[in-house]
C-alpha cells in the first residue's frame, strides 16, 4: 500500500551508541548516512535503496504539502524571470588584441563564452555551456579562461553537483577539443603566462585539494609541483596581476603560507615566501620592483599592507605600507603598472582606494546607508583603467570603468530590469540591532516606500555568520518579490561575518560561535521593536553556514519564527567534525574546534550543534533543502535534522524536507532552474504566514 502523501514519512530509528572522549551520545538516524557515500557524489543512482525511498518520500510530502503553493510559486517564478534580461551579457573585458565577455543566448539557462576583436568586430564563440548541459540533468562550469596567446581555451565541467571536475582545453585556432582532459580536479587551474603549461589541482577520494601538477597546455605528462600534507589545508593555483609570477597559496581559516614560480621559468620549482606561522595570514601582489602583501601580522587584526622588494620578499624584508587602522578591514587589494587598488570595508560598507607610485592616494566611496561598490576583474596591468561596480538593495547593478589618473568615471552598463524597476519605489535602511553583551549588530533593511511601519509587515531575515563571509547589500532581483507583497526583507550582518571586519569574524567563531546565534535574535527582536516587523509572522533564512545559524535559533528560541528555511544546512555538527573522511572536517577545526581529541570542542560543539540541541518544544514550520550529491553539507544533515525533528516536537506546524536528487551544493545549475528553488522557498515563506 502507498503512504499517504499528507502524512510524513516513517524514518524508522536505529539507535548507534557512540562514545567519545570520554562522552556518550546516541543517533537514532545515523543509518541515513550511505557507508559508500564517495561513490553516491559521483554516481547517486548507487545509493542504498532504503535511503533512496525514504528521500523520495520525503519529497513526495513535501510536495503534497506545498500543493496549494503552486501557482503562488509559479508566479512568483514569472515575476522574477520578468527582472532577468533573457539576453543578458556582461561588459566586455579588453585583452590585447581581444575582448572577452560571457552573455546568454534569448532564454538559455547557461552562458555563451566569446570574444570579439577590440574595439568591435565579430564575434568568435568560445565555448557554449548551454549546448553542453542539454543532455545533462545537472552541469556547470566552474571557471574558465584564455591562455595569454589567446590561442587557447581551458574549462573545468562537473557534470553531477559534486564539485569533481573535469578539465579541458579548446584549440581556438582550429576550434578542437584537445585529447587528454584532466579528471579528478577541484576545478581549480590556471596557464602559465607563456600560455605553454596549465597547472592544475588535484582533488582526492576524501574531496581534498592535495596537489599541484603541471603539464604541457595541449596535453602530455603531469608532473608534481606542489604537494600538501596537511589535510587541513586548502591549497590554489593562479598568476599575479603583472603576468610575471606563478603563485601556489595554502592556507585555512587563521593560516596561509605563498610559493613562487617565476613566469620566466615555469618548470622551476617553487620558491617559498614565508613559511606557515599559526594565526597569520598573508596574500601577494606583484607591484614592479616589490611584492605588496595583505597580512594580520603584529596584531593587525583588520589587515594592513605590508611592502618587500621583489627580488628579497622573505619575512624580515616586509616594511608597512598601508599600516593598521582597527575597524578599517582591508579585504583584498589589486596592482596595476602606476597604480596599487585596495577595497576597504568599515562598518559594514566597502570603499575603493587608489595609491599612485609617488603614493598620491585618493578613494571612492558612496554616501549612501548602505550599498556594494566591488573592484572587478581585469587582464591587463598596464592600464590606468580600472572596472568598478555599485548597486545596492534599491538600485540595480551597475558597471564603471574609472580612469585612475584622470578620476573620470565611465559608466559602461546598467543592469536592465525588463519587467521595469523604479528605486524611488524602495526605501534601503541600516539600523543597529544591541546584542545582549552591547554590541551594535547592523541590520539592512529593503522595503517598498508605502509599506507602513506599524508593525504588521511580515519580515523574511537573511543571515549567515561564519568564515568571515560577509553578506553585501547587493540588489537582488529574487528579494522583490516578497517586497512587493508588503514584506521586509532584511540582513542580519551577524558576528562571524566579516561586514564590521575581521575581528567581527574572531568575535563568532571557536568559543564564541554562540555570538552569531543570539545576535540573530537580536536583530529580529529589534525590527519588531521598531515596528518593521509583525512578531508573529517573521522567516528566518540561511543556508550552509547559515543553515547552522537557522538550526540554532530554531532551538534557542522556537517562539520568535514562524518559519524557518534551512538550504544545504550545516546542523549534524557533531558528527559531522568527528568523520575525518568527510571533505571539510580537517579544514573546518580551525573554525569549529577539534571534537575528535579535543574535550573543551567537543563540548561546546555539543552545547550548540543543531541536531544534538532539540528539545520538546514547538518548532515553527520548516523547510530544510539538500542535495544528493552535495560533498559540502552533505544529504543526511538535513534529513536527520528533519526525522529527529519530527519526532520531537511538541507542535504541529509542518517540518519539510527536499533533496535535489540531480544536484550539489549550489542546487540546480541553470539560471532558471535556480530561481525554481528559490520560488518554492518564497511560496513557503507566505505560506507558513498565513498570507497563501
Amino acid at each position: 500500500m502507498d503512504a499517504n502523501p499528507l502524512q510524513p514519512p516513517a524514518a524508522g530509528r536505529r539507535p548507534l551508541r557512540i562514545e567519545q572522549l570520554g562522552r556518550t551520545r546516541t543517533d537514532d538516524y545515523a543509518w541515513m548516512k550511505d557507508e559508500n557515500w564517495q561513490r553516491v557524489l559521483r554516481d547517486p543512482a548507487v545509493l542504498r535503496d532504503d535511503i533512496a525511498t525514504h528521500l523520495r518520500a520525503e519529497n513526495a510530502y513535501t510536495a503534497a504539502m506545498l500543493a496549494p503553493t503552486e501557482a503562488l510559486q509559479a508566479t512568483l517564478l514569472d515575476e522574477m524571470k520578468g527582472r532577468l534580461k533573457p539576453d543578458e551579457m556582461s561588459p566586455p573585458l579588453p585583452d590585447g588584441d581581444w575582448e572577452y565577455y560571457a552573455r546568454y543566448a534569448d532564454g538559455a539557462e547557461q552562458p555563451v563564452y566569446a570574444r570579439r576583436p577590440r574595439g568591435g568586430g565579430n564575434e568568435q564563440v568560445l565555448l557554449d555551456v548551454d549546448a553542453l548541459a542539454k543532455p545533462h540533468d545537472y552541469f556547470v562550469v566552474a571557471d574558465a579562461q584564455h591562455g595569454n596567446d589567446h590561442r587557447l581555451f581551458a574549462y573545468a565541467e562537473d557534470a553531477q553537483g559534486s564539485e569533481v571536475y573535469r578539465i579541458r582545453v579548446l584549440d581556438l585556432e582550429t576550434g578542437t577539443l584537445l585529447d587528454h582532459a584532466i579528471e579528478s580536479s577541484t576545478g581549480d587551474f590556471t596557464f602559465s603566462p607563456c600560455s605553454r603549461f596549465l597547472f592544475w589541482t588535484f582533488r582526492d577520494d576524501n574531496g581534498r585539494p592535495t596537489r599541484i601538477y603541471r603539464r604541457p597546455a595541449r596535453g602530455g605528462d603531469d608532473e608534481l609541483v606542489y604537494e600538501e600534507h596537511d589535510p587541513g589545508f586548502f591549497i590554489g593555483v593562479g598568476t599575479t596581476s603583472s603576468r610575471e609570477w606563478i603563485t601556489l597559496e595554502c592556507g585555512d581559516q587563521e593560516t596561509t603560507e605563498t610559493w613562487l614560480i617565476p613566469a620566466s621559468d615555469p618548470t622551476a620549482a617553487p620558491v617559498l615566501v614565508a613559511a606557515r606561522d599559526k594565526g597569520v595570514r598573508y596574500s601577494l601582489s606583484h607591484w614592479g620592483d616589490r611584492f605588496i602583501i595583505r597580512t594580520n601580522l603584529d596584531g593587525a587584526v583588520d589587515f594592513k599592507l605590508m611592502q618587500t622588494p621583489a627580488d628579497a620578499f622573505s619575512r624580515e624584508h616586509w616594511r608597512d605600507l598601508v599600516p593598521y587602522r582597527p575597524g578599517h578591514y582591508i579585504v583584498r587589494e589589486r596592482s596595476f603598472r602606476d597604480h596599487l587598488v585596495y577595497v576597504e570595508r568599515h562598518e559594514a560598507n566597502n570603499s575603493i582606494v587608489i595609491m599612485r607610485r609617488d603614493g598620491d592616494t585618493h578613494g571612492i566611496a558612496i554616501d549612501e546607508p548602505a550599498y556594494l561598490l566591488s573592484v572587478d576583474g581585469s587582464y591587463e596591468y598596464d592600464t590606468t583603467k580600472l572596472r568598478t561596480g555599485y548597486q545596492s538593495p534599491t538600485t540595480p547593478r551597475q558597471w564603471f570603468e574609472y580612469d585612475m589618473d584622470t578620476r573620470e568615471r565611465r559608466l559602461l552598463k546598467t543592469q536592465e530590469i525588463p519587467s521595469g524597476h523604479d528605486p524611488a519605489q524602495y526605501r534601503t535602511r541600516r539600523l543597529q540591532a544591541p546584542a545582549p553583551d552591547g554590541t551594535m549588530v547592523p541590520v539592512t533593511v529593503l522595503m517598498r516606500h508605502d509599506t507602513p511601519e506599524i508593525g504588521t509587515a511580515p519580515l523574511l531575515l537573511y543571515g549567515y555568520g561564519s568564515y568571515g563571509h560577509a553578506i553585501e547589500p547587493a540588489f537582488s532581483i529574487t528579494a522583490l518579490g516578497l517586497v512587493d507583497r508588503g514584506w521586509v526583507y532584511a540582513i542580519a550582518h551577524v558576528r562571524g561575518g566579516s561586514e564590521k571586519g575581521w575581528g567581527w569574524f574572531l568575535d563568532g567563531r571557536g568559543p564564541r560561535k554562540p555570538n552569531s546565534f543570539t545576535d540573530f535574535i537580536a536583530c529580529a527582536q529589534h525590527l519588531v521593536e521598531q515596528r518593521l516587523a509583525d512578531p508573529a509572522r517573521i522567516v528566518a533564512q540561511g543556508g550552509s553556514a547559515g543553515g547552522l545559524l537557522m538550526g540554532a535559533v530554531a532551538n534557542l528560541r522556537p517562539d520568535l519564527f514562524a518559519g524557518v528555511i534551512a538550504q544545504v544546512p550545516f546542523v549534524d555538527m557533531l558528527n559531522t567534525m568527528s568523520d575525518v573522511s568527510l571533505p571539510l572536517t580537517p579544514p573546518e577545526w580551525p573554525e569549529w574546534g577539534n571534537p575528535i581529541t579535543d574535550a573543551e570542542a567537543y563540548d561546546l560543539i555539543a552545547g550548540y550543534s543543531p541536531y544534538d540541541n532539540i528539545r520538546a518544544v514547538a518548532y515553527p514550520a520548516i523547510l530544510a533543502l539538500g542535495g544528493l550529491s552535495d560533498p559540502r553539507v552533505t544529504y543526511w544533515e538535513p534529513a536527520k535534522w528533519v526525522a529527529k525533528l519530527r519526532q520531537v516536537t511538541t507542535g504541529n506546524r509542518p517540518i519539510l524536507l527536499r533533496i535535489n536528487m540531480e544536484a550539489g551544493h549550489g542546487g540546480a545549475s541553470g539560471r532558471y532552474a535556480r530561481l525554481k528553488e528559490t520560488a518554492l522557498a518564497q511560496a513557503f515563506a507566505i505560506w507558513c504566514v498565513g498570507a497563501a
